[in-house]
Protein backbone atom coordinates (compact mmCIF):
# COMPACT_ATOMS: atom_id res chain seq x y z
CA UNK A 1 0.00 0.00 0.00
CA UNK A 2 1.20 3.54 -0.65
CA UNK A 3 0.86 6.60 1.53
CA UNK A 4 -2.48 8.41 1.61
CA UNK A 5 -3.38 10.24 -1.58
CA UNK A 6 -5.74 12.60 0.27
CA UNK A 7 -4.60 16.22 0.56
CA UNK A 8 -2.04 16.57 3.34
CA UNK A 9 -3.78 17.85 6.46
CA UNK A 10 -2.54 20.27 9.06
CA UNK A 11 -4.13 20.58 12.47
CA UNK A 12 -5.80 23.88 13.28
CA UNK A 13 -5.30 23.50 17.05
CA UNK A 14 -2.43 25.94 16.43
CA UNK A 15 -5.11 28.66 16.20
CA UNK A 16 -7.32 29.80 19.10
CA UNK A 17 -11.00 29.07 18.60
CA UNK A 18 -13.77 29.03 21.20
CA UNK A 19 -16.56 30.14 18.84
CA UNK A 20 -17.48 29.36 15.26
CA UNK A 21 -16.54 32.92 14.26
CA UNK A 22 -13.08 32.48 15.84
CA UNK A 23 -12.56 29.20 13.97
CA UNK A 24 -13.53 30.87 10.70
CA UNK A 25 -11.25 33.83 11.46
CA UNK A 26 -8.32 31.46 12.00
CA UNK A 27 -9.00 29.75 8.69
CA UNK A 28 -9.21 33.09 6.87
CA UNK A 29 -6.16 34.60 8.56
CA UNK A 30 -3.82 31.60 8.42
CA UNK A 31 -5.12 28.55 6.58
CA UNK A 32 -6.22 30.18 3.36
CA UNK A 33 -3.05 32.27 2.78
CA UNK A 34 -0.90 29.30 3.81
CA UNK A 35 -2.63 27.05 1.28
CA UNK A 36 -1.79 29.53 -1.48
CA UNK A 37 1.93 29.07 -0.74
CA UNK A 38 1.77 25.28 -0.92
CA UNK A 39 1.72 23.36 -4.18
CA UNK A 40 -1.30 21.12 -4.44
CA UNK A 41 -4.43 20.81 -2.30
CA UNK A 42 -4.40 21.15 1.49
CA UNK A 43 -6.80 19.75 4.08
CA UNK A 44 -7.76 21.54 7.29
CA UNK A 45 -7.67 19.13 10.21
CA UNK A 46 -10.10 21.09 12.30
CA UNK A 47 -9.89 21.39 16.07
CA UNK A 48 -13.42 22.17 17.19
CA UNK A 49 -13.51 22.67 20.96
CA UNK A 50 -16.59 21.63 22.91
CA UNK A 51 -18.10 25.17 22.89
CA UNK A 52 -17.71 25.28 19.10
CA UNK A 53 -19.31 21.87 18.65
CA UNK A 54 -22.20 22.91 20.90
CA UNK A 55 -22.67 26.07 18.83
CA UNK A 56 -22.62 24.13 15.56
CA UNK A 57 -25.18 21.66 16.89
CA UNK A 58 -27.47 24.49 18.05
CA UNK A 59 -27.03 26.70 14.97
CA UNK A 60 -26.73 24.69 11.71
CA UNK A 61 -26.12 27.91 9.79
CA UNK A 62 -22.66 28.03 11.33
CA UNK A 63 -21.81 24.63 9.89
CA UNK A 64 -22.96 25.71 6.46
CA UNK A 65 -20.85 28.87 6.72
CA UNK A 66 -17.83 26.77 7.63
CA UNK A 67 -18.46 24.35 4.80
CA UNK A 68 -18.83 27.16 2.28
CA UNK A 69 -15.56 28.76 3.43
CA UNK A 70 -13.67 25.51 2.99
CA UNK A 71 -15.20 24.89 -0.43
CA UNK A 72 -14.58 28.41 -1.68
CA UNK A 73 -10.84 28.04 -1.08
CA UNK A 74 -10.41 24.46 -2.22
CA UNK A 75 -9.89 23.15 1.31
CA UNK A 76 -11.19 19.80 2.49
CA UNK A 77 -11.75 18.43 5.99
CA UNK A 78 -11.71 14.69 6.57
CA UNK A 79 -10.24 14.61 10.09
CA UNK A 80 -10.89 16.35 13.39
CA UNK A 81 -8.71 16.74 16.46
CA UNK A 82 -11.00 16.09 19.44
CA UNK A 83 -8.14 15.74 21.94
CA UNK A 84 -8.41 19.24 23.53
CA UNK A 85 -11.95 19.56 24.90
CA UNK A 86 -11.71 23.13 26.20
CA UNK A 87 -9.47 26.15 25.65
CA UNK A 88 -6.19 24.86 24.21
CA UNK A 89 -4.78 28.41 24.22
CA UNK A 90 -5.44 29.38 27.82
CA UNK A 91 -2.58 30.68 29.95
CA UNK A 92 -2.01 27.23 31.44
CA UNK A 93 -3.14 24.05 29.68
CA UNK A 94 -0.71 21.36 30.93
CA UNK A 95 -2.55 18.31 32.38
CA UNK A 96 -5.95 19.97 31.88
CA UNK A 97 -5.85 18.93 28.22
CA UNK A 98 -6.63 15.34 29.30
CA UNK A 99 -9.86 16.38 31.07
CA UNK A 100 -12.51 15.07 30.72
CA UNK A 101 -10.99 11.61 30.33
CA UNK A 102 -12.61 8.63 28.62
CA UNK A 103 -14.27 7.45 31.83
CA UNK A 104 -16.47 10.58 31.76
CA UNK A 105 -19.78 10.84 29.87
CA UNK A 106 -18.78 14.36 28.74
CA UNK A 107 -15.88 12.92 26.70
CA UNK A 108 -18.18 10.40 25.02
CA UNK A 109 -20.85 13.02 24.27
CA UNK A 110 -18.34 15.52 22.87
CA UNK A 111 -16.66 12.96 20.62
CA UNK A 112 -20.01 11.66 19.36
CA UNK A 113 -21.06 15.22 18.50
CA UNK A 114 -17.73 15.75 16.71
CA UNK A 115 -18.54 12.69 14.60
CA UNK A 116 -21.95 14.11 13.71
CA UNK A 117 -20.30 17.34 12.57
CA UNK A 118 -17.56 15.58 10.61
CA UNK A 119 -20.12 13.43 8.81
CA UNK A 120 -21.64 16.64 7.45
CA UNK A 121 -18.29 18.29 6.65
CA UNK A 122 -16.19 15.56 5.06
CA UNK A 123 -16.00 15.14 1.29
CA UNK A 124 -17.75 12.35 -0.57
CA UNK A 125 -15.70 9.28 -1.28
CA UNK A 126 -13.32 9.30 1.68
CA UNK A 127 -13.34 8.10 5.27
CA UNK A 128 -13.10 10.32 8.33
CA UNK A 129 -11.02 10.17 11.49
CA UNK A 130 -11.12 11.79 14.92
CA UNK A 131 -8.10 11.82 17.24
CA UNK A 132 -8.63 11.74 20.99
CA UNK A 133 -6.98 11.46 24.41
CA UNK A 134 -5.25 8.19 25.40
CA UNK A 135 -7.89 7.45 28.07
CA UNK A 136 -6.45 9.87 30.64
CA UNK A 137 -3.35 11.14 32.43
CA UNK A 138 -1.49 8.80 34.79
CA UNK A 139 -0.63 11.61 37.21
CA UNK A 140 -4.31 12.43 37.86
CA UNK A 141 -6.45 10.38 40.29
CA UNK A 142 -8.80 7.78 38.80
CA UNK A 143 -11.53 5.55 40.19
CA UNK A 144 -10.77 1.81 40.56
CA UNK A 145 -13.11 1.02 37.65
CA UNK A 146 -11.52 3.67 35.43
CA UNK A 147 -10.47 1.30 32.63
CA UNK A 148 -13.84 -0.46 32.59
CA UNK A 149 -15.64 2.88 32.27
CA UNK A 150 -13.32 3.91 29.44
CA UNK A 151 -14.01 0.67 27.58
CA UNK A 152 -17.76 1.02 28.04
CA UNK A 153 -17.69 4.57 26.65
CA UNK A 154 -15.43 3.67 23.74
CA UNK A 155 -17.61 0.73 22.74
CA UNK A 156 -20.64 3.04 22.97
CA UNK A 157 -18.90 5.46 20.64
CA UNK A 158 -18.06 2.65 18.20
CA UNK A 159 -21.74 1.75 18.15
CA UNK A 160 -22.63 5.38 17.43
CA UNK A 161 -20.07 5.55 14.61
CA UNK A 162 -21.59 2.41 13.13
CA UNK A 163 -24.99 4.06 13.33
CA UNK A 164 -23.65 7.14 11.53
CA UNK A 165 -22.38 4.83 8.80
CA UNK A 166 -25.83 3.26 8.47
CA UNK A 167 -27.53 6.66 8.36
CA UNK A 168 -25.13 8.57 6.11
CA UNK A 169 -22.86 6.06 4.39
CA UNK A 170 -19.88 7.85 6.00
CA UNK A 171 -17.18 5.77 7.73
CA UNK A 172 -15.63 7.63 10.65
CA UNK A 173 -12.91 6.05 12.79
CA UNK A 174 -11.67 7.07 16.23
CA UNK A 175 -7.90 7.46 16.65
CA UNK A 176 -6.71 7.13 20.26
CA UNK A 177 -3.40 8.97 20.60
CA UNK A 178 -0.81 7.46 22.98
CA UNK A 179 1.27 10.09 24.75
CA UNK A 180 4.00 10.08 27.45
CA UNK A 181 2.71 9.86 31.03
CA UNK A 182 -0.80 9.00 29.83
CA UNK A 183 -2.74 5.82 30.55
CA UNK A 184 -1.75 4.67 27.08
CA UNK A 185 1.77 5.81 26.27
CA UNK A 186 3.83 2.87 25.08
CA UNK A 187 3.02 0.48 22.28
CA UNK A 188 2.80 -2.56 24.63
CA UNK A 189 0.34 -0.66 26.86
CA UNK A 190 -1.73 0.29 23.83
CA UNK A 191 -1.84 -3.26 22.49
CA UNK A 192 -2.79 -4.66 25.92
CA UNK A 193 -5.64 -2.18 26.26
CA UNK A 194 -7.06 -2.85 22.82
CA UNK A 195 -6.93 -6.59 23.45
CA UNK A 196 -8.82 -6.04 26.72
CA UNK A 197 -11.35 -3.81 25.00
CA UNK A 198 -11.95 -6.25 22.16
CA UNK A 199 -12.43 -9.06 24.68
CA UNK A 200 -15.21 -7.01 26.29
CA UNK A 201 -17.24 -6.89 23.09
CA UNK A 202 -20.41 -8.86 23.87
CA UNK A 203 -21.08 -10.19 20.38
CA UNK A 204 -19.38 -10.93 17.09
CA UNK A 205 -21.12 -7.90 15.62
CA UNK A 206 -19.85 -5.61 18.38
CA UNK A 207 -16.32 -6.94 18.01
CA UNK A 208 -16.46 -6.25 14.29
CA UNK A 209 -17.79 -2.73 14.95
CA UNK A 210 -15.05 -2.04 17.51
CA UNK A 211 -12.28 -3.25 15.22
CA UNK A 212 -13.67 -1.23 12.31
CA UNK A 213 -14.14 2.05 14.13
CA UNK A 214 -11.55 2.10 16.97
CA UNK A 215 -7.83 2.46 16.38
CA UNK A 216 -4.89 4.70 17.15
CA UNK A 217 -3.47 8.04 16.16
CA UNK A 218 0.26 7.41 15.83
CA UNK A 219 1.98 10.63 16.90
CA UNK A 220 5.61 10.17 15.87
CA UNK A 221 6.88 12.76 18.37
CA UNK A 222 5.25 10.90 21.27
CA UNK A 223 6.69 7.49 20.47
CA UNK A 224 10.11 8.99 19.71
CA UNK A 225 10.10 10.64 23.15
CA UNK A 226 9.45 7.17 24.60
CA UNK A 227 12.61 6.00 22.77
CA UNK A 228 10.59 3.39 20.93
CA UNK A 229 11.78 1.91 17.67
CA UNK A 230 9.04 3.58 15.63
CA UNK A 231 9.22 1.16 12.71
CA UNK A 232 9.09 -1.78 15.12
CA UNK A 233 6.25 -0.14 17.02
CA UNK A 234 4.18 0.23 13.85
CA UNK A 235 4.89 -3.40 12.96
CA UNK A 236 3.72 -4.51 16.43
CA UNK A 237 0.44 -2.62 16.05
CA UNK A 238 -0.02 -4.18 12.63
CA UNK A 239 0.66 -7.69 13.98
CA UNK A 240 -1.88 -7.10 16.77
CA UNK A 241 -4.50 -6.09 14.17
CA UNK A 242 -4.85 -2.61 15.68
CA UNK A 243 -5.59 -0.12 12.98
CA UNK A 244 -3.58 3.12 12.71
CA UNK A 245 -6.31 5.50 11.63
CA UNK A 246 -4.21 8.65 11.67
CA UNK A 247 -0.54 9.61 11.79
CA UNK A 248 0.51 12.88 13.37
CA UNK A 249 3.56 14.10 11.50
CA UNK A 250 5.50 15.61 14.39
CA UNK A 251 9.03 16.08 15.71
CA UNK A 252 10.37 16.31 19.26
CA UNK A 253 13.47 18.03 20.62
CA UNK A 254 16.54 15.83 21.03
CA UNK A 255 19.73 16.52 22.96
CA UNK A 256 22.71 14.18 22.62
CA UNK A 257 25.42 13.83 25.32
CA UNK A 258 23.68 16.31 27.65
CA UNK A 259 26.28 15.99 30.39
CA UNK A 260 28.97 17.24 28.03
CA UNK A 261 27.08 20.19 26.57
CA UNK A 262 26.04 22.83 29.09
CA UNK A 263 25.42 25.32 26.25
CA UNK A 264 22.86 23.00 24.67
CA UNK A 265 21.16 22.51 28.03
CA UNK A 266 21.05 26.29 28.44
CA UNK A 267 19.47 26.54 24.98
CA UNK A 268 16.94 23.91 25.97
CA UNK A 269 16.00 25.94 29.07
CA UNK A 270 14.63 28.61 26.75
CA UNK A 271 11.91 26.13 25.71
CA UNK A 272 10.50 25.97 29.24
CA UNK A 273 7.11 27.69 29.12
CA UNK A 274 3.92 27.73 31.21
CA UNK A 275 1.22 26.63 28.75
CA UNK A 276 1.87 23.08 27.55
CA UNK A 277 3.25 19.94 29.15
CA UNK A 278 6.73 18.93 27.98
CA UNK A 279 7.37 15.40 29.18
CA UNK A 280 11.09 14.67 29.17
CA UNK A 281 12.90 11.33 28.87
CA UNK A 282 16.60 10.52 29.28
CA UNK A 283 18.08 7.24 28.00
CA UNK A 284 21.32 5.85 29.43
CA UNK A 285 23.77 3.64 27.56
CA UNK A 286 22.24 0.48 29.05
CA UNK A 287 18.81 1.41 27.69
CA UNK A 288 17.30 2.61 30.96
CA UNK A 289 14.91 5.53 30.47
CA UNK A 290 14.53 8.14 33.23
CA UNK A 291 11.48 10.40 33.19
CA UNK A 292 10.40 13.91 34.20
CA UNK A 293 6.74 14.79 33.83
CA UNK A 294 7.45 18.37 32.67
CA UNK A 295 10.56 20.22 31.55
CA UNK A 296 11.82 22.83 34.04
CA UNK A 297 14.65 25.33 34.02
CA UNK A 298 16.30 23.52 36.92
CA UNK A 299 16.10 20.21 35.08
CA UNK A 300 18.00 21.82 32.20
CA UNK A 301 20.64 23.74 34.14
CA UNK A 302 21.00 21.49 37.22
CA UNK A 303 19.67 18.11 36.12
CA UNK A 304 19.62 14.98 38.28
CA UNK A 305 22.78 12.89 37.99
CA UNK A 306 21.03 10.17 36.00
CA UNK A 307 20.03 12.80 33.45
CA UNK A 308 23.59 14.12 33.27
CA UNK A 309 24.87 10.58 32.72
CA UNK A 310 22.34 9.86 29.97
CA UNK A 311 23.41 9.50 26.36
CA UNK A 312 20.37 11.35 25.05
CA UNK A 313 17.32 13.39 26.10
CA UNK A 314 14.08 13.70 24.18
CA UNK A 315 11.45 16.27 25.01
CA UNK A 316 7.77 16.37 24.11
CA UNK A 317 7.80 19.76 22.43
CA UNK A 318 6.33 19.76 18.93
CA UNK A 319 8.87 21.66 16.85
CA UNK A 320 8.62 22.48 13.12
CA UNK A 321 8.78 19.21 11.21
CA UNK A 322 11.06 20.63 8.53
CA UNK A 323 13.81 21.32 11.11
CA UNK A 324 16.62 18.83 11.69
CA UNK A 325 18.20 21.08 14.30
CA UNK A 326 17.39 24.15 16.39
CA UNK A 327 20.70 25.82 17.11
CA UNK A 328 22.67 23.37 19.31
CA UNK A 329 19.61 21.14 19.72
CA UNK A 330 18.55 18.34 17.41
CA UNK A 331 15.08 17.10 16.46
CA UNK A 332 13.65 13.62 15.89
CA UNK A 333 13.08 14.16 12.18
CA UNK A 334 15.00 10.94 11.53
CA UNK A 335 12.34 9.01 13.45
CA UNK A 336 9.66 10.78 11.40
CA UNK A 337 11.23 9.49 8.19
CA UNK A 338 11.40 5.98 9.65
CA UNK A 339 7.75 6.06 10.70
CA UNK A 340 6.46 7.29 7.35
CA UNK A 341 8.56 4.66 5.59
CA UNK A 342 7.06 1.94 7.81
CA UNK A 343 3.50 3.17 7.25
CA UNK A 344 3.80 2.27 3.58
CA UNK A 345 3.87 -1.43 4.45
CA UNK A 346 0.32 -1.32 5.87
CA UNK A 347 -2.59 -2.70 3.84
CA UNK A 348 -4.40 0.63 4.11
CA UNK A 349 -3.42 4.29 4.10
CA UNK A 350 -3.78 6.17 7.42
CA UNK A 351 -4.66 9.85 7.36
CA UNK A 352 -1.58 12.09 7.49
CA UNK A 353 -1.59 15.34 9.43
CA UNK A 354 1.09 17.84 10.42
CA UNK A 355 0.47 18.86 14.04
CA UNK A 356 2.85 21.57 15.27
CA UNK A 357 0.73 23.52 17.75
CA UNK A 358 3.55 25.25 19.66
CA UNK A 359 4.39 28.14 17.32
CA UNK A 360 3.16 30.72 19.85
CA UNK A 361 5.37 29.37 22.65
CA UNK A 362 8.61 28.81 20.74
CA UNK A 363 11.45 30.85 22.30
CA UNK A 364 12.32 34.20 20.84
CA UNK A 365 14.53 33.74 17.81
CA UNK A 366 12.78 30.54 16.72
CA UNK A 367 9.45 32.15 15.93
CA UNK A 368 8.48 33.30 12.46
CA UNK A 369 5.44 34.47 10.57
CA UNK A 370 2.90 31.70 11.18
CA UNK A 371 1.67 31.53 7.59
CA UNK A 372 5.22 31.18 6.27
CA UNK A 373 6.13 28.67 8.96
CA UNK A 374 3.13 26.45 8.27
CA UNK A 375 3.70 26.66 4.52
CA UNK A 376 7.34 25.63 4.96
CA UNK A 377 6.27 22.64 7.08
CA UNK A 378 3.69 21.43 4.59
CA UNK A 379 5.94 21.97 1.58
CA UNK A 380 8.79 20.05 3.19
CA UNK A 381 6.41 17.27 4.22
CA UNK A 382 4.93 16.98 0.73
CA UNK A 383 8.45 16.69 -0.67
CA UNK A 384 9.34 14.06 1.93
CA UNK A 385 6.22 12.02 1.18
CA UNK A 386 6.83 12.23 -2.56
CA UNK A 387 10.39 11.02 -2.12
CA UNK A 388 9.35 8.13 0.10
CA UNK A 389 6.68 7.04 -2.34
CA UNK A 390 9.20 7.06 -5.19
CA UNK A 391 11.65 5.03 -3.10
CA UNK A 392 8.93 2.54 -2.10
CA UNK A 393 7.74 2.03 -5.67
Amino acid sequence: MSLSTLPLSYCTNVHPGQTVDQVIAGLEQYTVPMSRQVAGPVAAGLWLAQPVIAELEAQPAGLEKLRQLLGAHGLSCYTLNAFPYGDFHSERVKENVYIPDWSAPDRLDYTSECADVLARLMPEGCEGSISTVPLGFKELPHQPDFVDRCIDNLLSLADRLDQIHDETGRVIRLAIEPEPFCELETTPETIAFFEQMFERAESARMLDVARRHLGVCYDVCHQAVEFEDVAGSIAELQAADIRINKVHITCAIQLAAPGEDADARAALARYVEPRYLHQTMARTSDGTVHRIVDLTTQACLEPPQEFLDAEMWRIHFHVPVNAESLGPLQTTRGELVQALTAIQSLEYAPHLEVETYTWEVLPEGNQQNLVDGLAAELTATQQLLSGLQNDFS
